[in-house]
């Protein structure tokens, strides 16, 4: 009896830590380098996204910050802009205190679109419906990864997160994703 109650313990015990996060599939965005390719695990979610998977393509020679590769996105003069999402298993919950971290750089030489620009992340409903902006980056201006913590609290509940290249100009940018971390609920004081 005592052994099936150190076991049933155990068992509640990973299934309530596992219930506290949702993890990404492929958040290290691995796969094989090439040119306008989505990662696997990860579908477009605007017209004319072909997102890049580094390095190796395009002037694009920085390491990754984790793992053997690492995504680019694009904006366009034509105001245009790549973005990226996938399903969240479990949903987000309204009202849920959540955390994500990701690393962003910039690289001084993308095939000409060589702008420093920024990120939005977005939660919504559908696929690459954006109902809810859970994060606007400054402008990503260095070159090295920096690690960007975000805090969020969806009004709804989601299942779906978006990762879209922005810009507030029309210009030839750049931004570079890695690292993306499980999403956790926050210890709330």
């Amino acid at each position: 009896m005592f052994k099936q109650l150190i076991i049933l313990s155990l068992f509640l015990g990973i299934a309530i830590s596992l219930n506290a996060q949702t993890t990404l599939q492929n958040p290290s965005l691995e796969d094989t380098p090439s040119d306008a390719m989505i990662p696997f695990g990860w579908f477009m979610c605007a017209d004319g996204t072909t997102p890049d998977i580094l390095p190796g393509f395009w002037g694009v020679y920085n390491s990754p910050s984790d793992g053997n590769t690492f995504m680019g996105l694009i904006t366009r003069p034509d105001g245009s802009f790549e973005s990226v999402g996938q399903r969240l298993t479990p949903a987000m919950v309204a009202k849920e205190c959540y955390q994500i971290s990701l690393d962003l750089a910039h690289s001084k030489t993308y095939a000409a679109y060589n702008k420093p620009i920024q990120i939005r992340i977005w939660l919504g409903n559908k696929k690459c419906s954006k109902q809810q902006l859970i994060y606007e980056s400054e402008i990503v201006k260095n070159n090295d990864w920096k690690k960007h913590l975000i805090d969020f609290t969806p009004d709804d509940n989601y299942k779906y997160i978006i990762l879209e290249a922005y810009t507030k100009d029309i210009k030839k940018g750049n931004i570079l994703i890695d690292n993306i971390s499980a999403i956790y609920k926050c210890d709330r004081v």
